[in-house]
């Protein structure tokens, strides 16, 4: 119960984000396993609309990046299931397409341990929107748009 008494003691615009990122995030949860990653990336994509450039100044919508990359973390820890990066990046960009908030999906991948590892997280600026602390550090991003890195066939 006190989950819900802490959502409606948000202000509007951060309801509104919780409740876009809870259903977001729970598709995407079900696009990536059903569709792939490209697939959902190219549908979420096409869903966003996105909305028209933010004409307020770098500070605000940095501001509202932040503020809204802070509500829609808190959402993945309320949901039936835990959100991993992708799913929580994916949500993320599209909660920012949506308001004209220009931002990037990053990916990147380490070995650790002999094992392949990958992490995704979003970026404004080269500012991280998508996690606290610096996860994103220990690994190397991929260069260039996501799409350079897709398999082109004949």
């Amino acid at each position: 119960m006190n989950t819900w008494n802490r959502f409606w003691q948000l202000s509007g615009f951060e309801r509104g984000v919780a409740l876009e990122a809870s259903v977001v995030m729970t598709a995407s949860w079900a696009g990536l396993r059903l569709a792939g990653f490209r697939r959902w990336k190219s549908a979420l994509d096409g869903l966003a609309r996105p909305g028209t450039p933010a004409q307020a100044s770098e500070q605000d919508q940095l501001d509202a990046a932040r503020e809204i990359a802070r509500v829609q973390h808190s959402v993945a820890g309320h949901l039936f299931f835990l959100p991993n990066c992708l799913e929580e990046s994916l949500t993320l960009l599209w909660l920012l397409q949506t308001r004209g908030i220009a931002s990037e999906l990053r990916l990147g991948a380490r070995k650790e341990a002999g094992r392949f590892e990958a992490h995704a997280w979003v970026e404004r600026n080269g500012e991280v929107l998508s996690e606290a602390g610096d996860n994103h550090l220990h690994f190397v991003p991929f260069d260039g748009p996501l799409g350079s890195m897709e398999t082109e066939t004949p």
